[in-house]
């Protein structure tokens, strides 16, 4: 089991910058795929960024990548999202969520990770 739990989220403006942390607790991160998955009102859940925590190999939504970077901190078993030029289509909550087959491909889907965060709010204002 693993419990995870996202923080640094907040209000920004458009063209601002936020770093969320994704900190995980019952087992060790670093055997795990990592994702971060957003949600708008009334849209669906959208896959954001991943990283196999092994290698440290990211993989980005076309919709961010070059704004936003993946990263992970083994010994500290937490995960970051640095999200750069941010814009008001990026305001969202925003989930970290962890896949146990980190080498699989093509995750960019909620179902294909077995545990969630809570979530936090980004809110890019105009």
């Amino acid at each position: 089991q693993v419990q995870l739990v996202e923080s640094g989220g907040g209000l920004v403006q458009a063209g601002g910058s936020l770093r969320l942390s994704c900190a995980a607790s019952g087992r060790t991160l670093s055997t795990y795929g990592m994702g971060w998955f957003r949600q708008a009102p009334g849209k669906e859940r959208e896959f954001v960024a991943r990283i196999n925590c092994i290698t440290g190999s990211p993989y980005y939504a076309d919709s961010v990548l070059g704004r936003f970077t993946i990263s992970r901190d083994n010994a500290k078993n937490t995960v970051y999202l640095q999200m750069n030029s941010l814009k008001p289509d990026d305001t969202a909550v925003y989930y970290c969520a962890a896949d146990p087959n980190p080498y699989a491909t093509g995750r960019v889907y909620h179902t294909d990770y077995d545990y969630w965060g809570q979530g936090t709010q980004v809110t890019v204002s105009s």
